[in-house]
Formats: C-alpha cells, sequence, structure tokens
C-alpha cells in the first residue's frame, strides 16, 4: 500500500529535508503533499486524501496548534494522523497539541531515523529493518 503525506512546515528547505528522509525510509510512498502553513494544509486535505500529515508547530498564519483544531473540527480529516516535526519546547503547548489528536512529535533537529520510526509507528508499519531501538542508528 503506498502512503500519501502531507508535509506543512513554513520553511521550503525544512519540506524538502523531511521530503527526501521519507522518500529514503524504505515506506512505500504514494504522493507527497506541500503547504506553508495550516491554512493552506486545509486547502491541499481539499485536494486529495492523505494518510499521515508532518506538520510545524510554529508557522505564520495558521500555526500546528490551530491546525489541529481546525482538523479535530472537520468530519472528513479528523482522523487523518498527525505527527509534528517542530522546534517547540514549551511543553505545554506540546501537550496541548497532543490533546488536540496529534500522535507523537519529533524535535528539530532530528536523526532521519527518529522520523522513520515515528512514522512507521504511527501508520501502524513493521520496521522491516529492524532498526527500532538500534544503538548505532542510521547514516543515511
Amino acid at each position: 500500500m503506498a502512503y500519501n503525506v502531507l508535509i506543512v512546515d513554513d520553511s521550503r528547505s525544512m519540506r524538502n529535508v523531511i521530503k527526501k528522509v521519507l522518500k529514503i525510509s524504505g515506506l512505500e510512498l504514494g504522493d507527497i503533499l506541500e503547504a506553508g502553513n495550516g491554512r493552506e494544509a486545509l486547502d491541499r486535505l481539499g485536494e486529495a486524501w492523505v494518510d499521515l500529515i508532518l506538520s510545524d508547530v510554529n508557522m505564520p498564519e495558521m500555526d500546528g496548534i490551530e491546525f489541529l483544531r481546525a482538523l479535530s473540527q472537520h468530519e472528513d480529516f479528523r482522523d487523518v494522523p498527525v505527527v509534528l516535526v517542530t522546534t517547540e519546547s514549551n511543553e505545554k503547548r506540546l501537550e496541548e497539541a497532543m490533546a488536540l489528536g496529534a500522535k507523537g512529535y519529533l524535535r528539530k533537529p532530528f536523526q532521519p531515523e527518529d522520523v522513520r520510526s515515528l512514522v512507521l509507528e504511527t501508520l501502524g508499519v513493521e520496521d522491516e529493518w529492524g532498526l527500532d531501538g538500534s544503538d548505532e542508528g542510521c547514516d543515511f
């Protein structure tokens, strides 16, 4: 099964990094959509179905918390899993995001294997590479 992913981040270079990490992760991918903030992400969700959303928290116009709030109100999208990839260090904001339905989060900077592991776990895909819990990590 190919998974469609939406990457939401106001930094184009960070969206590109996440996209590259996904492409080398071994996960069977379909479409990878991109948005620069939560408002754009809602528009993109209206264009195509996605199986997973990777979102930043701190963005202009509509941040990740507001985006999660909007998703929770939208019947068609409320069950799409969201993983946060963020520099956010405020634990209360991260707790709020989790209460609004985020399935997990990674702090930037991150290791590629951390993104891979969290994505596989969130989608319920078995890690065929057996990297989960490895002390040596991956050299991508």
